[in-house]
This record gives structure tokens, C-alpha cells and sequence, in this order.
């Protein structure tokens, strides 16, 4: 009769653990998509308020799964973004709070969605300013962008980021030859509008980069 009862609570277990892993699977994917909804359709005092309250929404996640790298990851990148729409002293705050979430991530599992707290925390490091204003860092950007890779090579994210950091770095060759991988990314299903807008991004950079291609030759 033990045996019975074992069997039954590992059974009950199991499926409490698959029911809480399509839940935070479907709260991911509704942060992904009203992330991109904001970040690319809204502009200025819209954009700023919904990021704000999509902060909420994204803390709400992590305090149900406080020990998913998923939900910390994207907790990170709603922050940064917002930190990116509102500008100013407050931005360095939000961009500080969404370091700790992304290394909390890296703690939990450096390779969950592909290693995206690796790519998130490398931009981080190489878009906010260094010492004594932030904690902006080349070197360990690089460092961080190389890590990734290494898990996601195909990526469309890592290497469109990677590519703007080389860019950055006047590194345009390199640069170019990240880009041509991203443009080959494979598409992410539930993900078609980010997609569609990071793949423009990339358009973009890539015309900048083969303008300066060109006169070096």
C-alpha cells in the first residue's frame, strides 16, 4: 500500500510540475508579445506608461516563479527597455535593477531561451556608461556576447547585437559577417511581429555598415 501511495504523490507531482510549466509558458509568451507591441509600435509618453505598466505585469511573473531564468530574463528585458524609453538619471536605475535580474538568470540557467540573459546583459554592458557614471564595460560585453554565441550561434538576437557592438567597435568586417547570420535566422514561432521588426533593424544596420565598407576601399 506505501508503494500505492509513493507512485500516486510522484504522479501528482509530476503533473503540478507540467501544469506550472505550461502556465509560466504562456505568461512568457504574453510578455514577449506585448513587449514587442510597445517597444515597436508605441513612441514617446505612450510607449514610457505602457513599458510601466508592463514592468508590473513582467514583476508579476518572477514573484510566481521566482526561480524560473525565464521569467527573470524577461522581468530584465522589459526593464531595460523601459529604461531605454524613459532617459534621463531614472534610466541608469532601471538599467542597474535589470542587470540583477539577467545575472539572477545566468545563476538559475545561462543557456534558458538560448542564452538570452547572456546577449541581454552583454548589450546591457555595452550601451551604459562606464565608470564613475555606470557600469558600462566593452570588454565585458565581448566577453558575454561570445558566451552566447557559443550556446546559440544561428541566433537572430545575439548576432544582430554582437553586430551592433562590432559596429560600434568599428570592427565592420566582423560586424558584417554577424549580420549576414542573423539575416539567416530561423524564425521563432509566436514571435513572427519581433521578428519582423528586428529583421529591419538588421536592414538597417547592414546598409550602414557596407556604406563604410566601401570607403575604406
Amino acid at each position: 500500500m506505501k508503494s500505492v501511495y509513493i507512485a500516486l504523490s510522484v504522479s501528482v507531482g509530476l503533473a503540478f510540475s507540467a501544469t506550472c510549466q505550461a502556465a509560466l509558458k504562456d505568461d512568457i509568451a504574453s510578455l514577449q508579445q506585448s513587449w514587442a507591441k510597445v517597444n515597436y509600435e508605441l513612441k514617446d509618453d505612450a510607449q514610457e506608461k505602457a513599458f510601466q505598466a508592463l514592468v508590473k505585469d513582467s514583476q508579476s511573473v518572477v514573484e510566481h516563479y521566482p526561480d524560473s531564468a525565464e521569467s527573470h530574463i524577461w522581468h530584465g528585458i522589459i526593464k531595460s527597455s523601459y529604461a531605454g524609453a524613459k532617459g534621463g538619471l531614472g534610466a541608469l536605475g532601471l538599467a542597474k535593477e535589470a542587470k540583477v535580474e539577467f545575472e539572477r538568470a545566468i545563476e538559475i540557467d545561462k543557456e534558458a531561451l538560448n542564452g538570452s540573459a547572456l546577449t541581454s546583459l552583454g548589450t546591457l554592458y555595452s550601451q551604459v556608461p562606464g565608470w564613475p557614471i555606470g557600469f558600462g564595460s566593452d570588454k565585458k560585453a565581448r566577453t558575454l556576447f561570445e558566451q552566447s554565441l557559443a550556446i546559440n550561434p544561428y541566433g537572430l538576437d545575439i548576432n544582430y547585437f554582437y553586430a551592433q557592438f562590432l559596429y560600434d567597435e568599428r570592427e565592420y568586417g566582423k560586424a558584417l559577417i554577424h549580420l549576414k547570420q542573423a539575416q539567416a535566422a530561423p524564425k521563432r514561432p509566436g514571435r513572427e511581429k519581433a521578428d519582423q521588426y528586428r529583421q529591419a533593424e538588421v536592414t538597417e544596420l547592414l546598409a550602414r555598415i557596407e556604406k563604410k565598407l566601401k570607403r575604406k576601399k
